[in-house]
């Protein structure tokens, strides 16, 4: 499993920019209703969330003084796209997040490459204690809509969440978990589909 360090290459302004446009292209790429780059560029909240956080994600990075305005920008993507992503959470390539309103990602969530959520999906935690109390997720996973995964849990790669579902232990890679609290469950679909609608993990 490998989860993107948002921020180590250089130079950071290039690789910022080069992030940004393939985040247009990988919702492009996800979804079949977006027409041109433009749209998504647009009108798509949580193309705008990934770009806010990014961007965030570098502030708080700094550290020290960095991270007020870090937070704020983060809390302004929040009223804007209705996605709160904390600007502590590592965020890999190509993520997409369809439709977006209500997902929320916490400050020591790590999130892999490829990995697709739905609205209303949380990374969240359980412990109000410091250090790492968010999910690690790995590649290729799928979060369906108003699923919860929480903890400082694991989902393997091309692990997929069905919709609703409430996740608090780990997840082996391929394998689905469903249902309240979900219990994984090796998946009868051999490769991963961005489109594939979570309802049929239930």
């Amino acid at each position: 499993m490998s989860v993107a360090r948002a921020a180590n290459s250089a130079p950071e302004s290039e690789s910022l920019l080069r992030t940004l446009r393939e985040d247009v292209r990988t919702a492009q790429r996800r979804d079949p209703a977006a027409r041109s780059a433009i749209e998504v560029a647009l009108a798509y909240p949580g193309v705008h969330a990934l770009w806010f956080h990014r961007v965030a994600h570098r502030m708080w990075q700094i550290g020290g003084a960095a991270r007020l305005p870090a937070r704020l920008l983060s809390q302004f993507a929040r009223f804007v796209t209705g996605i709160e992503i904390h600007p502590g959470a590592v965020i890999g390539r190509r993520m997409f997040i369809d439709h977006g309103m209500g997902v929320v990602i916490g400050e020591t969530t790590e999130i892999g490459e490829d990995v697709v959520m739905f609205h209303g999906s949380t990374l969240g935690g359980v412990s109000m204690s410091k250090g790492k109390r968010h999910p690690t997720v790995g590649d290729r996973v799928l979060i369906g809509a108003g699923a919860k995964v929480l903890g400082p849990i694991t989902l393997g790669d091309d692990a997929k969440v069905g919709a609703n579902a409430v996740v608090v232990h780990d997840v082996p890679a391929g394998f689905v978990a469903v249902g309240t609290a979900a219990a994984p469950r090796p998946s009868r679909a051999p490769e991963f589909d961005p489109y594939a609608d979570p309802a049929l993990y239930i």
